[in-house]
């Protein structure tokens, strides 16, 4: 599935489910929510915090598709096209950091 084809599943169900979406800064709120929770998983997980009887069942995976899910919400709302965005992004990236990585002596 790409970008664009999320962004019209997540519309049709907001369309379908909800009622509206969320206004941008109830969902930005919401996404430092979702963050959070990612962040609590790997801090426990794979940090040096010991991680909680009541967190070792929580799904890193559905916790990012969360994060993914109020991201393509925010696009959505704002008329961003994140399938455009993060195509140039990534060609930017692929341009200026081309070799930065390889020459980086802290990542050998």
């Amino acid at each position: 599935m790409d970008i664009k084809n999320a962004q019209k599943i997540v519309d049709d169900w907001i369309n379908e489910h909800g009622v509206r979406y969320f206004n941008e800064l109830t969902n930005m709120a919401q996404l430092t929510e979702e963050v959070g929770e990612v962040a609590r998983i790997i801090a426990r997980r794979y940090g040096e915090q010991s991680e909680k009887e009541s967190d070792k069942n929580k799904d890193l995976g559905e916790e990012l598709a969360d994060v993914l899910f109020v991201v393509l919400c925010l696009a959505n709302q704002t008329g961003v096209d994140l399938q455009k965005a993060f195509d140039k992004r990534m060609d930017k990236k692929a341009k200026r950091d081309h070799d930065r990585h390889h020459n980086n002596e802290k990542l050998k």
